[in-house]
Order: structure tokens, then sequence, then C-alpha cells
């Protein structure tokens, strides 16, 4: 797997805890993505922590909690 811009997407398997392509990817319910590099797909689980900490976040701000 390589980031040549072949064209290909790139995912990450909560199943296999790895980087597929298009080409080896399981089924949709196992995967994040599509990504555009290997490296995006690598990172995946980060930005999931991220973006639902910036949610929970702004949900109590909302809600007149303080976080």
């Amino acid at each position: 797997m390589s980031d040549s811009g072949s064209g290909d997407h790139y995912y990450w398997c909560i199943r296999h805890h790895r980087v597929e392509t298009d080409a080896d990817v399981c089924a949709a319910r196992y995967v994040l993505g599509p990504y555009a590099s290997a490296a995006d797909a690598g990172n995946a689980l980060q930005r999931v922590r991220e973006r639902n900490e910036a949610w929970e976040a702004e949900d109590a701000r909302w809600a007149g909690e303080d976080r």
C-alpha cells in the first residue's frame, strides 16, 4: 500500500485494526472511511475521539453545564 495518488481509497478496519484499500476492504460495517491517504486512515480512531470530545463539550455548553 502506498500513497502514490493512484485514486485508491483507504479505510480503517475496526475488525482487523489495520489500514485497508479498495482492493482488500472489509464489509462497510467494519470500516471507517474512505480516506485519501493511508496515514489519514491510520489516524481514524484518534479523529473519532477528538470529534466525540468536541461534540460532548458542545452538548454540555448547550445544556448549560460547565466542562
